[in-house]
């Protein structure tokens, strides 16, 4: 069941198998209000996955409007070789808190097009960008075997749509010998 943290963030458990779960926290930044409250809310986010298991998958899904670029070098555990534009300072602070925790943004994990990549078109500069992520533990990485921008479906908003395909990795636990 969706459970509220707050009007921006929303979290689910999700059963795998007995003893394996998936939480998913699904984040939106209201860019009009992000500059006055860009701290609280990644405090917020931070404190929502800090109470989910060490054991659980973990997706952070959402709009961060957030630009990392795909200048890989400082953030090599963080973003693979297929970003798109430049890193903004939304970007940094996004980047560095996925460093802090061994999270990855898998939309970089994946060669393709720019346009199966960019998810919001900038209304002034009409030039579009990566913006909107799905976010994993560096561990579990593996699990997401796709992801891309769905161009044209009708979803009320301004941004394309993520498509990710993703098959949980369960390991299965040893007995200890006794």
């Amino acid at each position: 069941m969706p459970r509220p943290v707050s009007d921006r963030i929303m979290t689910m458990r999700l059963p795998l198998s007995k003893d394996n779960f998936a939480t998913i926290i699904i984040i939106i930044i209201i860019i009009k209000l992000y500059c006055h409250i860009q701290h609280a809310l990644y405090d917020e986010l931070e404190s929502s996955w800090q109470v989910c298991s060490v054991a659980d998958k973990l997706l952070l899904i959402g709009d961060f409007n957030a630009r990392i670029g795909r200048e890989n070098d400082k953030w090599s555990l963080v973003v693979s070789k297929h970003g798109i534009g430049k890193c903004n300072s939304n970007g940094e602070l996004l980047l560095a808190l996925c460093s802090e925790f061994e999270l990855i943004v898998t939309n970089t994990m994946f060669k393709q097009n720019d346009e199966r990549k960019t998810t919001w078109m900038h209304p002034r500069s009409r030039h579009w960008h990566m913006i909107d992520f799905i976010i994993t533990r560096c561990r579990d990485k593996m699990d997401v075997h796709s992801i891309r921008a769905i161009r044209g479906a009708n979803c009320w908003t301004e941004h394309q749509m993520l498509r990710s395909k993703v098959a949980f990795r369960i390991r299965k636990k040893h007995n200890r010998g006794k």
